[in-house]
């Protein structure tokens, strides 16, 4: 069969659609192709085998802004700045793939891959840029398209950047970790593969079968549904031609020999105006940290495995967690469960979390219906701000602002159309793009809108409406790094704000910057930072600040890529990173099921009867040491009744020193002893920044005649991939 009619058979397009009017709900695929269709700039066009057809792989016009407005985008896909998507009237199906150009960096694989080595594989190409909430959407249906086929198909991303700081091969990299991407992806810096395969939006997603050959195109989310059965049908068809290869890439993952860090990415930060508490997004942690503003850890909301399950603390769950508000009383704290599309309560007093909105699953409706809450399916809440009798939610995923009524316990869009886009005026008329951070003073509810690059103001009073405030123009693209006033100042995807004393405080994330905007005058200041980095004292640095929050004269900072949060005294200027203690205590109990971390066995060794040593012996990588600001801490279990311990062999100091020699007695038969280490351990000139490690070292022994005196229990810690 020729390689035309083969896509025919399986329901390819074989006409032009207007990729002007994709949407994230194209219909089931059929096995017939579709008549071509075309609708307005807004509408969603359904067709039946839920791909687009897609121009002649040549070169496109770059992704820059024009001049003048531009059609509207509906959600699910992300506007690019481009006027128009050009002459879609060709035929595709009996095209090779465009082979990957030369030069470029390759993330997730320690090699560049080609088009020619993976034919007899299924592949899918992602084109994505790493702010877009949309992209961000279809990382779980990539990874579980990856999951169900693991060695036919070969999922490829290709991170053609938006903004400038997304176009940095390091800040790729750490998104890839952040999100747990462990596919190939490609720093498409330039824009070289995006024109080579004339994408048009984020994200879209190019099937290719196992002959080299490009089966088939889809624009925005649900990657899942739509490409399943025809990665099936491709597979199936490859393995009936004999040309289906399953053999394992086995490439070199970013996230391989990289340690863990006592905070993940931390997201958001909240301080309770009583000047208390501190409560953290631990977002890739999926729990929150309750600390005093010292460190001191007083509770942790959520067991740490990425689920949605209610119930006390220890057992409940959460997903990346982001913004946070806390209730009057100081009693209850609300939670923007963006990775469950869900918004969470915590009872502090009791220990309890519950769910008051959304299914746990993601609205596939654009924009989501009202409901009452449990009912409604959410898109990506990444915060919330409580207010008399509502609780207001920053929908990123919507491109709206919804409020919670705690009288009846519904839920609906309170602000915006869902068309992601940068238009003021009534609320229920305005255009959002992607609203991250929210921060309530009086009638106004200050928040900034991350894909407009802007900070912008919702009136409460009356019917409400929506006005700029500062950044931005009409167009999405109008991103920089300027100070000044009103709209001639530049911001680039900032993600939260806090106020203080009548000024907004704005984390300016892809900046790497903290600033200050008068709300009365538009006025941006840059107070704290420069290039991205980590640094205390009066010029600190910061690796793309997520999250801030204020109490009193201090300024917290969730600074996400630096896996740590930043303590400001706004009237020295002067930065400290805030050191937890205490976190181990809240660690699930050391059994089997519960342990996370590394587990290794020693051969087996001969002790001899009677009194003797336990020698633990810690090896960390050059410049490294334990943490002296931290507690480490190691515990014992043994089986067999072969080793009796001191009262105190259980230790949790900061600054534990090694070798750590325990006197023992050791008794004639069998069993294992089980060392439980956790270590932080940091570079020895920035002890702040903590690295922990979990290992169990289990060491079997025998106790008789002829033995030695000293168990040895080593272990090494491998130094950092970065530093490698």
């Amino acid at each position: 069969m020729h390689r035309h009619s083969r896509h025919t058979l399986i329901g390819l397009l074989a006409g032009a659609l207007l990729l002007a009017a994709c949407a994230a709900l194209p219909a089931t695929p059929t096995l017939r192709p579709p008549t071509p269709m075309s609708a307005p700039p807004t509408a969603i066009v359904l067709a039946p085998t839920a791909t687009f057809a897609v121009a002649t792989p040549t070169a496109a016009p770059p992704a820059t802004p024009t001049s003048g407005p531009r059609p509207a985008v509906p959600a699910g896909q992300q506007d690019t700045g481009q006027s128009s998507y050009g002459d879609l009237g060709v035929d595709l199906y009996a095209q090779d793939a465009p082979e990957f150009p030369g030069g470029l960096e390759w993330l997730n694989t320690d090699r560049p891959l080609s088009i020619a080595e993976l034919r007899g594989k299924v592949v899918l190409i992602d084109f994505w840029t790493y702010g877009c909430i949309n992209c961000i959407h279809n990382f779980p249906e990539l990874k579980r398209l990856q999951q169900e086929h693991p060695d036919e198909l070969v999922i490829i991303g290709v991170h053609s950047g938006k903004f400038t700081n997304e176009r940095e091969t390091d800040n790729i990299r750490q998104t890839l970790l952040r999100y747990e991407i462990d596919h190939p992806t490609i720093n498409d810096r330039d824009l070289t593969v995006w024109r080579l395969w004339n994408a048009r939006a984020w994200p879209t997603l190019v099937l290719i079968d196992s002959n080299g050959v490009m089966a088939g195109l889809h624009v925005g989310e649900d990657a899942y549904r739509v490409f399943k059965p025809l990665i099936v049908s491709l597979i199936r068809e490859a393995e009936a031609r004999g040309r289906l290869d399953r053999t394992p890439l086995d490439l070199r993952r970013e996230r391989d020999g990289r340690p863990q860090t006592l905070l993940s990415f931390p997201g958001r930060v909240l301080a309770d105006p009583a000047g208390e508490r501190i409560f953290i997004a631990d977002t890739n942690h999926h729990r929150i940290i309750v600390a005093r503003p010292d460190g001191e850890v007083l509770d942790v909301i959520g067991g740490g495995d990425r689920a949605l399950r209610d119930g006390p603390f220890a057992g409940a769950a959460l997903a990346a967690p982001q913004g946070m508000a806390l209730s009057d009383d100081g009693q209850t704290l609300y939670i923007a469960d963006s990775g469950n599309h869900a918004v969470r309560v915590a009872d502090l007093q009791q220990r309890t979390l519950a769910t008051i909105a959304g299914t746990g699953k993601q609205a596939r409706i654009y924009p989501p219906p009202a409901g009452i809450a449990p009912d409604v399916d959410l898109s990506s809440p990444l915060d919330v701000a409580l207010a008399a009798g509502r609780l207001y939610i920053a929908m990123a995923g919507s491109h709206q602002i919804w409020a919670y009524r705690f009288l009846d316990g519904s839920i609906t869009p309170f602000a915006g159309t869902s068309i992601e886009g940068i238009v003021d005026g009534p609320r229920g008329e305005a255009d959002l793009a992607q609203p991250s951070g929210l921060a309530l003073a009086g009638s106004s509810l200050f928040f900034v809108d991350s894909e407009s690059s802007t900070v912008r103001r919702l009136s409460l009073a009356d019917r409400g409406s929506i006005s700029t405030i500062a950044g931005g123009t009409n167009s999405l693209f109008s991103f920089g790094d300027s100070d000044g006033s009103g709209t001639e100042a530049r911001l680039q995807h900032p993600l939260a704000l806090t106020i203080a004393d009548g000024l907004l405080y704005v984390a300016d994330s892809y900046n790497h910057k903290i600033k200050e905007v008068d709300p009365q005058t538009g006025e941006v200041r840059t107070l704290y930072g420069a290039e991205r980095g980590w640094r205390d004292g009066d010029m600190p640095l910061f690796y793309e600040p997520g999250g801030i929050s204020s109490a009193g004269n201090t300024l917290y900072i969730a600074d996400t890529n630096n896996h740590a949060i930043r303590v400001i005294d706004r009237t020295s200027g002067v930065a400290r990173t805030l050191v937890l203690r205490g976190l181990e205590r809240f660690n699930p109990s050391a059994d089997d099921t519960a342990f996370r971390g590394t587990v290794i066995t020693l051969p087996s060794a001969t002790l001899a009867p009677g009194a003797g040593v336990i020698r633990l012996a810690l090896e960390l990588p050059p410049g490294y040491k334990v943490n002296d600001l931290a507690p480490s801490a190691v515990a014992w279990q043994s089986s067999g009744a072969v080793v009796r311990l001191p009262a105190d062999a259980d230790r949790s100091l900061a600054g534990l020193q090694f070798p750590l020699e325990l006197p023992a007695i050791f008794s004639n038969g069998s069993g294992t002893l089980i060392a439980d280490m956790t270590i932080i351990y940091c570079e020895a000139d920035t002890p702040e920044l903590c690295l922990i490690e979990e290992v169990r070292i289990n060491a079997p022994l025998t106790v008789a005649a002829g033995g030695a005196a000293t168990l040895e229990l080593p272990y090494t810690i491998a130094l950092p991939r970065e530093a490698q």
